[in-house]
């Protein structure tokens, strides 16, 4: 029978904390914030992201019945019907908070946005494209908070650049790194944080400034040790700490885009959420027995 806790375990409910801040850099950097019920593009960003989760272990539902036979569909926790049943019900879901919080903008960017998931879930991951198609998804969830609006095309672009690196990263959970991926991510990862301070060039504030360049900082701080580690031991242990590391590095990134923006408030907003998120992994290290 299939718990609650199957359901999480099959969307990576935790994960979820990582996307909420895109529609937040997208709202900033088009408009100064969210208006009205935007408020609610978060929330259609984790349904979709979720929904998105579901539609992998669907698709990998062989491959990983062969690699991680621990996962709940190979499992037998949860049966391949009901987790294709949970991703479109999610990607539902997803379409009409985007559609409640943005309006037909936002909607005409969610649509797209949905298709890129199942494209990247369905045909594009295991392909050299997989890269490019996961970082389009992230940038689209961008747009969506901007409801499409083009001034928020740079940070959209830094959001997809470090999205790139991390997927390329991830190729080798299974059986191990190479060089050219960890210098995609190293690549990538540069690129995103020189990106920063290109985004919301009309605000000009010293402190929006010195904000972003904190978060910059702070970004590179958590993305670029685990990648160093990799590139030492491309082991698929090391390889899969850093790619969980370069998941959470997203929302310092997030946070330093949003700073740029002028809206230092909703920057540290993010931080806790890092800070969060950071705090789940030790816990989980240390029950792995991986820290002491």
């Amino acid at each position: 029978m299939t718990t609650v806790r199957d359901v999480l375990e099959l969307v990576r409910a935790p994960a979820a904390l990582t996307v909420l801040g895109d529609s937040a850099v997208g709202a900033h950097a088009a408009a100064g914030g969210f208006t009205r019920r935007g408020w609610l593009l978060p929330l259609a960003s984790a349904a979709i992201y979720s929904g998105g989760m579901a539609l992998n272990d669907w698709a990998d539902r062989d491959l990983d019945g062969v690699e991680r036979p621990e996962r709940p569909i190979p499992s037998g926790r949860v049966s391949p019907r009901r987790a294709l049943a949970i991703a479109a019900g999610l990607g539902a879901v997803g379409l009409a908070l985007a559609a409640a919080g943005g309006g037909r903008r936002s909607l005409a960017v969610a649509v797209p946005l949905v298709a890129s998931v199942v494209a990247y879930d369905v045909v594009a991951k295991p392909t050299a494209a997989g890269p490019l198609a996961m970082a389009t998804c992230r940038g689209l969830d961008v747009l969506m908070g901007a409801g499409g609006s083009p001034r928020a095309l740079p940070a959209a672009l830094a959001i997809a650049a470090h999205t790139a690196g991390v997927t390329a990263l991830s190729r080798g959970e299974v059986h191990g790194g190479n060089g050219t991926d960890t210098g995609l991510a190293f690549a990538a990862t540069g690129a995103a944080a020189a990106a920063v301070d290109a985004t919301a060039p009309e605000v000009r504030s010293t402190l929006a400034r010195a904000a972003g360049a904190v978060g910059s900082a702070a970004y590179l701080a958590a993305a670029v040790p685990g990648q160093l580690a990799a590139a030492e031991d491309p082991t698929p242990e090391r390889v899969r700490d850093a790619t969980r590391s370069g998941i959470g590095a997203v929302v310092p990134l997030q946070a330093a885009l949003v700073a740029r923006s002028g809206a230092p408030i909703v920057a540290l907003g993010l931080m806790a959420v890092h800070a969060v998120i950071r705090l789940r992994g030790r816990a989980g290290r240390r029950l792995r027995g991986d820290v002491t």
